[in-house]
């Protein structure tokens, strides 16, 4: 279900695909004509079976995906297509179970929005995901450039990461982590810190998608999950990037 919001459209423009994936015909006719009016292209795929083919076959800028789905489900789906689709995936997940939000980050979704869905909350996610994308990854000093951690290279202007190498496959989510943290080596960041930079919300103590892509992250980056030595818990604080020596 989407709220109703009496508050006139915003007017800014927006220039992106978006594909949402929702068997509720209702829920996404009225999100199809709320992102349009605010400036995207929309489509929508209504069936879960075949939500795989129209992702990679289209390639959208951003998808919404809901969570449950007659055919397939939004978990399943995420699984599947983030080998080859790397843009933004936005999750639609009920509040009532927090396993739900977890599965979809740890399958690749980028953010995930609670039902009933509130449109401006909703339109602030999407262009958020849209400018992480497009725009390239920066510090707090805001200067582009690239870091090198021994075996390990982050790329901010390519957004891309390399282990020995090899490149390192990440989703838009996970290499602003990893740029977050890396670009801030040897200093620990609170959760609400990252929360508040990557999201741009504050935190609200309870909600796990940072601790998610961080137990992601680490294998990707050769730490090792069970004692990690480069992106280390601080306990009671946050996170820690350890520069090698």
């Amino acid at each position: 279900m989407m709220q109703t919001e009496t508050q006139p459209v915003e007017q800014q423009a927006d220039s992106g695909h978006i594909l949402i994936v929702e068997d509720d015909e209702r829920l996404a006719g009225l999100t199809r004509e709320y992102l349009e009016n605010n400036g995207m292209t929309v489509t929508v795929e209504h069936d879960g079976s075949k939500a795989v083919d129209r992702i990679l076959n289209e390639n959208p800028d951003l998808v919404v995906l809901d969570l449950m789905l007659p055919g397939e489900d939004g978990v399943s789906i995420c699984r599947r297509v983030r080998g080859d689709y790397h843009r933004p995936i936005l999750m639609l997940t009920a509040r009532t179970d927090d396993l739900d939000e977890v599965l979809g980050l740890e399958m690749g979704a980028d953010d995930y929005v609670a039902k009933p869905v509130r449109p401006r909350v909703l339109l602030a996610r999407i262009r958020a995901l849209l400018r992480r994308t497009h725009a390239p990854a920066i510090d707090d000093k805001g200067d582009k450039g690239r870091l090198e951690f021994g075996d390990l290279v982050v790329d901010a202007a390519m957004r891309e990461a390399w282990l020995k190498g090899e490149n390192i496959e990440l989703t838009s989510a996970e290499f602003d982590l990893l740029w977050l943290l890396s670009s801030n080596a040897g200093r620990v960041l609170s959760r609400e810190e990252i929360f508040e930079k990557l999201r741009g919300i504050e935190y609200d103590g309870q909600d796990r998608s940072i601790d998610v892509r961080v137990s992601r992250i680490r294998p990707k980056i050769g730490d090792d999950p069970m004692h990690p030595r480069m992106i280390k818990t601080v306990r009671s604080k946050g996170y820690l990037f350890v520069r090698p020596v």
